[in-house]
């Protein structure tokens, strides 16, 4: 047999960073507008953050004419289908090969810099282990953040590539492998595309103001009642989409848009640490933000938001994303100093504060009592934590796994106090000082953190005409529509149809799952018909442990366990009748972003698949 036979030839990686043309037209129609004077004066002092000159918008691309070229691999290689992180001198970049074509992007997630680069899954082909497999590294210290914050675990979980777009294997957010952009959440900013090996994140180029308020002034095209996750992407995507007229986004906050759902993982963290935005952001871009602007009723024939220091605001369209409101305890006692729900970042500076070196109670063991109680294990002399079920997480989590968590806690000195509320709130001098529980235990207190849950913020709606369910909830539709024309509704505070669950109302206050309806909510106040088909996914950290959730699991039946608890590293899969509904994992990365794909495509995961350990409808064998 002859025959001449070369090398092949290696694959040649050219970043070009060019900005597209459709792209360019919104970059020059951005330049020379100025944003919004002050929109209205409020007892005395101007109530929002405005912009009195305006800044250029940073270009997209950086050096849009810079080309860089190297060899990085053969071009047999990379298989189709496969990710490869790979280094060009000064930084790195996302190699992708889909569908016979290569794709460069940046290599980590722009809303926590998790590396997105692909990696082997361990999968267990018989019965649960007995162990063995790498045991996830804590921080040494309680604080409970994310790989990548404050140190974390050694070994970066693999990133999932399917249909076009990887996703995140920290906290799910999606990105398309040929443009980078964003196309689920959490998360703001898109990878690079071609880009400049410098910078991880991409903001959409966004279209300008043309009509900014001119001093004082009572109309708006759009207003955002709430400046969370759901307001905040509601008012970038109308922007993104070419929305030029004026936005209006108001906040009880006395603090620009900010990460939320970090307060009670990071109780430390300063203000201008947890900002999504900063300032130059909304000036540049023509956002108003009202801070410390509370609407108390809506007039929807006249389409008037009135503000509690009398202000009317008039508006063309309406966003309500106003969350939600923690409940608090209606104990003897109650009013005593020193008990808090977190809700800003001064109340959880204030209780690290009054934590160190002293005793600690966190009422409730649902996720935010947990974050909390893990983050001041290393503050406090005591942490305790009082929980009327049985188990932390028992109707999320189910009792194995909340069990197994529960035991994590308690190895690190945390007291559970379980079957039991508090009846009392005893004080000296007026603070803190014991929690008396029904069950007759008295508990040293110089702190107490209360989570019990929280209430849709809706009363100012009660008499606007704007439909409320038997709990306070908002109803929407599909499109993220209230049953009122141009009013449309998104986060905490509203039910919707879940697509993948026969289209259930429901309610899932995740931060994942507010990006999203923000997004759906702009584009059809925009007429573009969009429909909320995202899988719900949520995260938390505890002791340098990471635990992922893909699905929407109320009213499970079973729960299937692969791995061992015991060794914290286990994927819990979620049943109802026949049908995998949810998945759980911890230290067993990126199953849970492999099965929230799974789930995103309409697949549905039988419970015979997931109880044989048999993995095989990950890889596209399944039902």
């Amino acid at each position: 047999m002859g025959g001449c036979f070369s090398k092949p030839k290696p694959v040649e990686l050219k970043i070009e960073v060019v900005l597209p043309e459709k792209d360019r037209g919104k970059e020059e129609l951005s330049t020379g507008s100025r944003g919004s004077p002050r929109a209205y004066q409020g007892n005395g002092a101007a109530r929002h953050f405005h912009a009195d000159e305006r800044l250029p918008t940073a270009h997209p691309y950086p050096g849009a004419q810079d080309c860089v070229e190297a060899a990085v691999c053969h071009v047999k290689d990379l298989e189709n289908g496969q990710m490869r992180e790979v280094e060009l001198g000064w930084g790195k970049v996302l190699l992708v090969k889909d569908n016979g074509e290569l794709h460069a992007l940046g290599h980590k997630c722009p809303h926590y810099g998790a590396p997105l680069v692909k990696g082997e899954v361990w999968v267990p082909t018989g019965a649960p282990s007995a162990g063995g497999g790498l045991r996830g590294r804590g921080h040494g210290t309680g604080v409970p953040l994310e790989p990548g914050l404050c140190g974390g675990p050694a070994l970066p979980p693999p990133g999932v590539l399917s249909r076009g777009r990887v996703r995140c294997p920290w906290h799910g957010a999606c990105f398309n492998v040929s443009t980078g952009d964003l196309e689920d959440f959490p998360g703001l900013d898109s990878l690079h595309k071609f880009q400049a090996l410098q910078l991880q994140r991409r903001t959409k180029v966004m279209a300008t103001c043309i009509s900014p308020s001119a001093g004082y002034s009572g109309s708006t095209n759009v207003l955002i009642v709430g400046a969370g996750a759901a307001g905040l992407v509601c008012a970038e995507t109308l922007r993104q989409e070419g929305f030029s007229d004026r936005i209006v986004l108001c906040t009880l906050d006395r603090h620009l848009p900010y990460d939320r759902p970090k307060l009670s993982k990071s109780l430390d963290a300063q203000p201008e640490q947890l900002a999504l935005r900063p300032k130059e952001f909304f000036r540049a871009h023509g956002i108003e933000v009202l801070t410390e602007a509370q609407v108390v009723t809506v007039d929807v024939r006249n389409k008037k938001a009135v503000f509690k220091d009398g202000f009317k605001l008039e508006y063309s369209k309406l966003l309500l994303a106003p969350g939600s409101s923690p409940k608090t305890l209606s104990c003897k006692g109650k009013d005593v100093e020193n008990v808090f729900t977190i809700r800003t970042p001064e109340d959880a500076n204030r209780v690290v504060r009054l934590a160190r070196g002293r005793n600690a109670v966190v009422v409730g063991a649902g996720f935010l009592g947990m974050e909390v109680a893990a983050y001041l294990t290393e503050k406090a002399h005591s942490v305790s934590v009082v929980e009327v079920e049985e188990t932390p997480f028992r109707r999320f989590l189910g009792e194995r796994v909340g069990h197994t968590l529960m035991k994590m806690f308690e190895n690190n000195r945390v007291k559970f106090y379980m079957q039991t509320e508090v009846s009392e709130l005893r004080a000296q001098e007026g603070k803190l000082k014991e929690v008396v529980l029904k069950s007759s235990k008295v508990v040293r207190a110089d702190v107490c953190v209360v989570g019990i849950g929280a209430v849709p913020a809706t009363g100012f709606l009660r008499q606007s005409g704007i439909s409320l369910d038997s709990r306070g909830f908002i109803p929407v539709n599909k499109m993220m529509q209230t049953n009122i024309p141009g009013v449309f509704a998104a986060g905490d505070a509203v039910t919707f149809p879940l697509a993948w669950r026969n289209n259930r109302k429901v309610n899932i206050p995740h931060w994942q799952m507010a990006h999203a309806q923000g997004r759906v909510a702009a584009q059809n106040m925009l007429a573009q018909e969009a429909e909320i088909s995202t899988v719900p996914f949520l995260w938390t950290a505890m002791f340098g442990k990471s635990l992922r959730y893909a699905g929407y699991g109320e009213g499970f039946d079973d729960v299937i366990i692969q791995g061992d608890l015991d060794e914290l590293k286990f994927v819990a899969f979620y049943t109802k009748g026949d049908e995998v509904i949810s998945v759980a994992s911890m230290n067993y990365d990126p199953i849970v972003s492999k099965v929230a794909e799974v789930l995103a495509s309409g697949r549905t995961i039988r419970k015979r698949e997931v109880e044989t350990g048999d993995m095989s409808w990950l890889t596209g064998k399944g039902s």
